[in-house]
């Protein structure tokens, strides 16, 4: 008579860790930017710079620049700080560090709340990369009583660096990015996306205008938190 032999814990333990890899590039990936596309920041971010300014040798901030800086990339603001480029990390650890403080004023973005709840309910990966520190990031998705619905939560103090650290995020959690959505507030952010070949989301709510997103030429383009369920579907 035959018998079956019963795997070995090694077997056993490689067909578990395929079939998770397989179940988890099959899965759809929802990754945000924090400032401004889950958190209402700006205006608390640009009271931190303008306390900065001086120290770093810029020009305070004023409603005027910053209404004309909503329609300029991320990439022709820096030409006009006209900040040495090695002096760029300095600020950036400083300007974390200060905004940090600020943190217990920065308010949920409307409707982002049911948005997140209703992806996570779906069973949707969820994540988050961003310029700003992940503490930051963790500390206020604990205020808000949301920390335990994100996957994972990295920090990328590089400005353009983002597309990058998605692709490791894609492999580190074996994830599709051919199913994964970038949102975010900002062309860089819509960038990065592109150059990855995850879909790229823009938001209205945040820094840059929809005339400067939309010249950047995002997959989607959107006005409140609850379109991102739709779109989502979509993937």
């Amino acid at each position: 008579m035959d018998v079956a032999l019963r795997p070995t814990m090694n077997e056993a333990g490689w067909q578990s860790a395929l079939r998770l890899t397989q179940e988890r590039t099959q899965a759809k990936a929802v990754v945000f930017d924090f400032d401004g596309t889950i958190a209402d920041s700006l205006s608390v971010a640009i009271e931190v710079a303008n306390r900065l300014a001086g120290e770093f040798g810029m020009e305070p901030i004023t409603p005027e620049q910053y209404d004309r800086w909503r329609h300029l990339s991320s990439r022709e603001i820096l030409k006009e700080l006209r900040l040495p480029v090695l002096r760029l990390p300095k600020l950036i650890n400083r300007f974390s560090k200060e905004l940090r403080q600020e943190i217990h004023k920065f308010p949920l973005i409307p409707g982002m709340r049911e948005a997140i709840l209703e992806l996570w309910d779906r069973g949707y990966v969820l994540g988050i990369v961003t310029s700003n520190s992940a503490e930051t990031v963790r500390a206020f998705l604990e205020a808000q009583q949301l920390e335990n619905l994100f996957d994972f939560i990295e920090s990328c103090p590089k400005v353009m660096g983002k597309d990058r650290m998605l692709k490791r995020l894609a492999k580190r959690h074996a994830l599709n990015m051919n199913k994964m959505l970038y949102v975010g507030d900002e062309t860089r952010d819509i960038d990065a996306a592109n150059r990855c070949k995850a879909f790229s989301v823009g938001v209205t709510w945040g820094f840059n205008s929809s005339q400067a997103l939309k010249s950047h030429q995002p997959d989607y383009l959107i006005d409140h938190p609850s379109q991102l369920v739709a779109i989502a579907r979509n993937l």
